[in-house]
């Protein structure tokens, strides 16, 4: 939850149906096979399960572009650059498709 998640991390969330994801893949030989992306995608999936969850959002660092080409495969608009307590981040968002639209902009 991104709500009242404490210690700096979204000081400025009103939304109670934001939810957070944070992953990394472990072994430099999985990079570069689509795993990220399909690791991402099924997990906003299973989030958006909950008729609650209204978007999802990670962090990726803004050195890490593999980290955000992957969450922009999986849906995710780039919304700018962000400070977190971790350091600079590059703020990305998929909101929950409302019944008949096609992409997060119509």
């Amino acid at each position: 939850m991104v709500l009242g998640s404490g210690d700096g991390w979204w000081p400025d969330a009103i939304d109670p149906g934001a939810r957070g994801i944070d992953q990394f893949l472990a072994y430099p030989e999985h990079l570069g096979r689509g795993l990220g992306n399909a690791m991402i995608s099924a997990f906003v999936k299973d989030l958006f399960l909950e008729p609650s969850v209204t978007e999802v959002q990670a962090d990726p660092s803004p050195n890490n572009e593999r980290a955000i080409r992957s969450h922009l495969r999986a849906g995710f608009q780039r919304q700018g650059a962000i400070d977190t307590p971790d350091g600079p981040a590059v703020l990305m968002i998929r909101r929950r498709l409302l019944e008949g639209q096609t992409s997060q902009s119509g």
